[in-house]
């Protein structure tokens, strides 16, 4: 089997007497391109001048000001003297399309955008990109812990490092590593030295590091010791032991928090025997890009359906958010004052530690897995929604993720949680939805909170994310064609008899309501495709809307090939005709396969 190819035609070598052969046409702007160049082609001489295309960045492409349309109409200019295509006079047709289509300057997401929300509120007000055990390289039962990836998480922009801390097997010095399992240990001060080259790499703002700590008082004061003269000034001392109101990203910039948590999660993974194999499937195997994300009102009713008492009631106590099995009193005074964020144990049901605390107005931090935030939920969801206006809620995945798959974050985004903690060294399609929200707000790792998740409504009543709204705004999405897969990939990769047949899902991931996918058609045999269709979104809360966007190569004998995907923030998308690039499963970008899409609000 071989292939040749050629920009006319390539040839698919079946068997040793026959080959297939198959035209490959030069990209060519869509119809609807076309008509916006005849447009505004003022002098109707097949050559757009820099006014005309300065109003088409204006009209078509949603540059509110003059200035604005101005210097993106100059941003196309230089790019088409980049790909030598510029000529004197203005655009011929084929620049106008190589600018919208194969340009860098022309994104969906606005480069020039850079931290741009309100950073001056409480650290509450803000979705905050967090880690799930931080140090682990694959699976959480046998891989290994190191420090590489919390130098690629922190590289990414995440501002939540979660570490594991026990005593090595001397007892004398402290290993990070997944407790009772079969996972490799790495020690904390390697860690550590690792976090304070890389803390600020990708965003100034403030880098938490949650401690889930199993340590003897004396291992405490060495732990501080080490924190204390890694860090140096970096580090973050809090004033009193508890805040009124949690400081803000902006009053913390540059600073390292250190936070506890319980160290109870590691009960929820089953402990392997030493004469187990730790093998454990990983997520992708099931399929290249992994599982379908999990359906927000399927689990909300399923929920809903159980007659099983404890739903409502019923927590493990490892659902709960304690201090350490050590007592507070016992902790290294050294210790205790290096912690700015504690983790309260609430006393009783877990549905009490969401009421305001008699007699203290402090504000705390809880955790709990996300099987337990799913009960609680049921029957609780604006009591969450209102908790989460001034206190700190983190959901972790359950214990049974023993492949370090991740879950539905929008499940904990819509109710207000601020610390949704991931599972950052998996793939899938979970993952790439963590990926959209926090390429908002210039990738600096803090989203702020929509206003309906912070402010009561009327009557004093707070956001219900079960409740269904009235549409706000329309989503319009035109997926016209894609390109770049001939270049990026072997050409017998997707088939090894015929180029590809694509196909564009496109949708949502929102509230419940807001959630769905659409596909297109599938182009057969072209490695260049032209779909050029539209469908449309009704947004109910577009404030927590992500636009999902994945290409797949129909196979009708096997599963489907992956072509790429990518997901954007819809409250930060640029409207008008727009080169969408996209990412592996493993959310690599490719370097050249794209779409050529348009998107409008109505």
């Amino acid at each position: 089997m071989e292939t040749r190819a050629t920009m006319a035609k390539q040839s698919y070598r079946v068997c040793w007497c026959f080959r297939r052969r198959f035209k490959m046409r030069a990209a060519e702007a869509p119809r609807e391109v076309k008509e916006l160049f005849e447009r505004y082609d003022s002098g109707g001489k097949g050559v757009m001048s820099v006014e005309d295309l300065q109003r088409f960045m204006s009209e078509v492409q949603g540059a509110e000001t003059e200035r604005r349309s101005r210097d993106e109409a100059q941003a196309a200019m230089d790019a088409l003297k980049h790909l030598n295509i510029f000529h004197r006079r203005g655009l011929s047709l084929d620049a106008f399309f190589r600018f919208l289509f194969f340009s860098d300057a022309n994104p969906p997401l606005d480069p020039s955008l850079s931290v741009h929300q309100d950073m001056t509120a409480p650290l509450s007000h803000y979705f905050i990109y967090t880690g799930h055990n931080s140090y682990l390289t694959g699976n959480q039962i046998s891989s290994d812990c190191s420090d590489a990836p919390i130098i690629k998480a922190l590289h990414d922009g995440v501002r939540v490092i979660e570490l594991d801390i026990w005593p090595n097997s001397k007892k004398d010095n402290v290993d990070v590593l997944h407790g009772r399992t079969l996972t490799t240990p790495v020690e904390l001060i390697k860690c550590l030295r690792s976090i304070k080259e890389n803390a600020f790499v990708a965003s100034s703002y403030p880098l938490v590091i949650t401690l889930e700590d199993h340590l003897t008082p004396d291992l405490q004061a060495k732990v501080a010791e080490m924190i204390t003269k890694t860090f140096g000034d970096a580090l973050f001392y809090p004033e009193t032991e508890s805040f009124e109101e949690f400081p803000s990203p902006e009053s913390l910039k540059g600073r390292i928090i250190i936070s506890t948590k319980p160290p109870k999660e590691y009960s929820e993974t089953k402990v392997v025997n030493e004469g187990s194999s730790g093998k454990v499937m990983d997520s992708h195997d099931e399929a290249a890009w992994g599982k379908e994300v999990s359906d927000i009102k399927a689990t909300l009713d399923a929920f809903d359906k159980r007659n099983d008492l404890d739903a409502e009631d019923h927590q493990d106590e490892d659902d709960l958010d304690e201090t350490d099995h050590i007592s507070q009193q016992n902790a290294a005074p050294e210790y205790k004052r290096l912690i700015a964020i504690h983790a309260l144990k609430p006393k009783g049901k877990l549905k009490e530690a969401l009421k305001p605390m008699p007699d203290v107005d402090k504000v705390r931090r809880l955790s709990m897995s996300e099987q337990a935030f799913e009960k609680l939920i049921k029957n609780h969801g604006t009591e969450i929604v209102r908790f989460t206006q001034r206190n700190l809620l983190r959901v972790y995945p359950k214990g049974m993720r023993v492949d370090s798959s991740n879950y539905n974050p929008l499940i904990g985004w819509m109710h207000g949680a601020q610390m949704v903690a991931f599972n950052m060294q998996g793939y899938g399609r979970s993952l790439w939805l963590m990926h959209g929200m926090f390429r908002a707000n210039g990738g600096c790792g803090y989203v702020k909170k929509p206003d309906i998740l912070l402010k009561d409504g009327p009557n004093n009543k707070v956001f219900d994310p079960r409740a269904t709204l009235s549409v706000k705004k329309t989503l319009k999405v035109r997926v016209y064609m894609g390109d770049g897969w001939y270049t990026d990939f072997k050409h017998t990769h997707f088939d090894i008899y015929s180029p590809p047949d694509f196909y564009v899902r496109v949708g949502i991931a929102g509230v419940p309501a807001d959630s769905v996918m659409k596909k297109t058609k599938i182009i057969e045999d072209d490695w260049k495709p032209l779909w050029d269709q539209e469908f449309q979104f009704p947004l109910t809360v577009p404030e927590l809307a992500l636009l999902r966007i994945e290409v797949h190569e129909y196979d009708m004998t096997e599963k489907d090939d992956f072509g790429g995907q990518t997901c954007l923030p819809v409250s930060e998308l640029r409207t008008g005709i727009r080169a969408v690039p996209l990412y592996s499963y493993k959310a690599e970008k490719h370097k050249s396969v794209r779409l050529l899409m348009r998107f409008d609000f109505v």
